[in-house]
Formats: structure tokens, C-alpha cells, sequence
């Protein structure tokens, strides 16, 4: 009998159990700070219609959507007309989670708050070449803001983010940077360079590689992209002047785009951000770069991007989206967000060693088995541990002690409890560190306190 692929599809992945605690020790990090900066859950269905994903997402997004096929005689009528990639489906799976929140926004506006705030933990889907930290399925975890202008909506998605970041261990050990832009300064700069509006879009795709393909990679691109050349060696001697401190990025960028109306905003908007930002968790971290452009189409004021140096690709990022629900809805509905990108956090984790030696969720405690006398005196024993909240393993079978030890250790289990005969007519039960090899004989009415407050000091 020939021998079935067991392996996952490429870009898709098995969790075993490890990988598993670790997602929900991170995810459960950021679900606490998201609600305690005050945003409710959000769940959206896998997926959407093709008309709700197309033309948000730029040219290369666009390509990136995993469609769904018609079913039945739509399909059939479709497969008989001259056939396209677009006529044979008529759905496809989220590619983000914020088209799916304009969506819900133009749908349920009636019933939703005056400042909406949803955070959104789900997978999210995109037909991409697979690469390490790069999937074609991976989780985002979002949080908005719709209905407000106000620069605090920036600042206080940036603070979410910073403070997720230091509470799973991000700062001065394992740093990050918020690389924080606005689209108004895009636009400005590419006024001053002499690129028409036309082709905004193009040069904006160019320099958005910038990190990962170098000036002469962007110059490259912008000629293969039919920028004018002359415009182009304008837009990079900018980009080659620019200064590094954030204070004296803005004084530059004002000066420099003085004249224009959309950079001057832009510059104003980031100014008001850094200045409510003060004090927050997200201060240390950001750094003004004006040529973030990040791909997506719908951003309309600042963006931002969370940058791990000395890991390549984006750990996440978001920005301002005020005309995107507008396009579902008909209302001019401002929207600003941020996301987390849980599978590059968690690889940068898994790297530098920063969970947790025991997680949520790993059984804490080994019930053994000493022969068949014992067995229903074991069971007992894991019910009673079970009941006040301990996480208990029951070894299924009569084995010899160091068997069970080695599953335990296998499991990562620290404490064994073991009942013999010996302890049963004693009375008492023992308890083994199986770190330290350290076993004691405690009163079995002793035996959940004691294994409580060994439990709670390793902590």
C-alpha cells in the first residue's frame, strides 16, 4: 500500500500541544490588554465575498486572495463562458481582519456605540510564497477604533501594541521599534520629487521594499515601474537626506514640505501623536520614518509598522483608514487600527528563549501507579487534586517508577505524587520533585496544601 503525505499543506501548519499553550499564553497576554484598554471581542466568518476584498488591498494583494470556486450550475455557466480566475468564484477567505470590521461597521452602525472599539484574534488567509515567519495561514490579532479623528485613537492602539510587547518581554533585552508615518507625507514627498498622483501608487509599492531590497533595488523598481527618471533621482535624494532622530525628522519634513498642503497635515498629525504619546508605553519605541509606506491601499493618515531588529519582515502594524467603511457603508466614517502579527511574535520568542518554563494549560502534577492494589486508591487521589483546580496527569498503567518519571519529565510535570502500600498504611502520601529529585512523605490530609504552596512558589 503506498504511503499517504501526512504532511500539512506548504504555508499551513500542524500545532502540537506545546505549540498550542504557547499561541494561548501570548494570545491570552493580548487579550488583557486589549481589554483593559477598553475593547470588546469581534468574530467574523472565514469567508467573505469577492466584491467585499477586491480593490482594498493594492495590486499585489488582490493577488494574494485565496478565491473560493462557484458551486453547482454557477459553476457549470461559468466554466462554459470563457472562463477567468474571477468568473469561476464569487467568495474568498479574509485576507485581513480589517475589511471584514468595515464591513460589520456598514452593516450593524445602527447597533453599534458612538466610538466603536473590537479587538479580533482570528486566522486570516493570503495565497503567498511560504517562508520562515511567513504562512499562508496565520493569525492576526486587531484592534480598532471607528468613529473618532482624534490623534488619541493613534496613540492609544500604539500603547496597546508597546504595552503587549513589554508584557511578553519585549524592551531592553529583546527591543522593537514602532516605525510610525503618514500618508499625507507620502503624498508630499512624492509632490516635491515631481511624481504625478497617477503614479503615487507605483512609486509608493517601490519604496515600500526599501528595507528589504536596498536604494538601488527601489531605484530599479521605480524605473521598472515607468517612473520618470529624473523624478525618481529627486525622490531618492530625499530618502538619502533624511535624519534619524525623531525630533529632527519632523523639523525636516516640515520644512520640506511646507508647500504642500497633504504634507503639511501629515506633519501636523504626527507631531500631535508624539506630543500624546508622552508618558505612554509607546513612546521609547517610536521612530518616525518617512518612507513607511506599508502596501495596503486603504490607509489614509498615519501608519504604522512594529520592526524587530536584526529579524527581517514586519511583526505587525496598522494605521488611520477614514474613507475604507465608506466604501460598504456610503458615510464618511473615520477608523484607526493596529495588528499584531502572533506567528512572528511567537517564532522571535521561541528564538530567544522568552516563555514561560511552565505554561496555562500543562498538567502540573503526576498521579503514579504502583500495582493493581493501588489503582483505585490513585484515581481517588487525581479526583481530589482535580477538584480544588490542580492541573493532574493519571498515569494509565502499572509501570515501573522510572517509566513514569520519564513521561513526566516528557511532559514537563514537575511534581509525581506516590501511593503505595507503604503510604497507604501510613497514611501518608509521597511527593517527589522530579527537578530536584527531592521526595517527601506528607499527611494525605496534608497533600493539597502542601503540593498548592510548592506550586504557587515556583511560579
Amino acid at each position: 500500500m503506498a504511503k499517504i503525505n501526512t504532511a500539512p499543506l506548504s504555508g499551513m501548519r500542524d500545532f502540537l500541544p506545546l505549540d498550542v499553550l504557547r499561541r494561548n499564553y501570548v494570545i491570552s497576554v493580548i487579550e488583557r490588554v486589549y481589554q483593559r484598554y477598553g475593547f470588546e471581542p469581534l468574530e467574523t466568518p472565514t469567508m467573505e465575498r469577492l466584491s467585499t476584498l477586491l480593490g482594498k488591498y493594492g495590486e499585489e494583494g488582490d493577488q494574494l486572495i485565496f478565491r473560493v470556486l462557484k458551486r453547482g450550475e454557477k459553476l457549470t455557466e461559468a466554466l462554459q463562458e470563457n472562463p477567468t480566475e474571477n468568473s469561476v468564484s464569487d467568495a474568498g477567505l479574509r485576507y485581513d481582519l480589517t475589511v471584514p470590521l468595515a464591513r460589520i461597521v456598514a452593516e450593524y452602525r445602527s447597533k453599534l456605540p458612538r466610538f466603536f472599539k473590537r479587538y479580533q484574534i482570528q486566522p486570516v488567509y493570503r495565497a503567498d510564497r511560504p517562508a520562515k515567519g511567513r504562512y499562508r495561514e496565520f493569525y492576526q490579532c486587531d484592534v480598532d477604533i471607528v468613529g473618532s479623528n482624534s490623534q488619541i485613537v493613534e496613540t492609544e492602539v500604539l500603547a496597546a501594541g508597546a504595552q503587549i510587547l513589554q508584557e511578553l518581554g519585549f524592551g531592553d533585552t529583546h527591543p522593537f521599534n514602532l516605525r510610525l508615518n503618514h500618508r499625507g507625507i507620502l503624498r508630499g514627498l512624492m509632490e516635491v520629487a515631481g511624481i504625478p498622483v497617477a503614479q503615487e501608487g507605483n512609486a509608493l509599492v517601490a519604496i515600500d521594499k526599501l528595507d528589504k531590497i536596498g536604494m538601488d533595488g527601489v531605484r530599479k523598481e521605480l524605473d521598472g515601474r515607468g517612473i520618470a527618471a529624473d523624478a525618481a533621482e529627486k525622490l531618492l535624494a530625499t530618502m538619502a537626506t533624511a535624519p534619524q532622530t525623531n525630533g529632527e525628522i519632523i523639523a525636516w519634513l516640515s520644512d520640506l514640505l511646507e508647500e504642500s498642503a497633504a504634507g503639511s497635515k501629515g506633519v501636523a498629525d504626527l507631531k500631535t501623536v508624539l506630543l500624546y504619546s508622552a508618558g505612554s508605553s509607546a513612546l521609547a519605541h517610536l521612530r518616525v520614518d518617512p518612507y513607511l509606506a506599508r502596501g495596503l491601499s486603504y490607509y489614509t493618515g498615519a501608519i504604522f509598522e512594529i520592526e524587530f531588529p536584526g529579524f527581517s519582515g514586519s511583526g505587525g502594524g496598522g494605521g488611520r483608514y477614514d474613507e475604507l467603511i465608506g466604501m460598504f457603508s456610503g458615510q464618511n466614517i473615520p477608523a484607526c487600527g493596529f495588528s499584531l502579527g502572533l506567528e512572528r511574535i511567537i517564532l522571535l520568542m521561541e528564538e530567544q528563549n522568552m516563555f514561560p518554563a511552565q505554561l496555562a494549560g500543562q498538567p502540573q502534577v503526576l498521579v503514579t501507579q504502583f500495582d493493581e492494589s493501588t489503582v483505585a486508591t490513585s484515581f481517588q487521589l487525581a479526583q481530589s487534586l482535580r477538584a480544588v483546580g490542580l492541573r493532574v496527569d493519571l498515569y494509565p498503567e502499572v509501570d515501573r517508577y522510572g517509566k513514569q518519571f520519564k513521561y513526566a519529565d516528557e511532559r514537563k510535570i514537575r511534581y509525581a505524587v506516590l501511593v503505595s502500600p507503604r503510604e497507604i498504611a501510613a497514611g501518608v502520601v509521597a511527593i517527589k520533585n522530579l527537578v530536584s529529585g527531592e521526595q517527601v512523605d506528607v499527611a494525605a490530609d496534608a497533600l493539597i496544601e502542601t503540593l498548592q504552596t510548592q506550586l504557587a512558589s515556583d511560579v
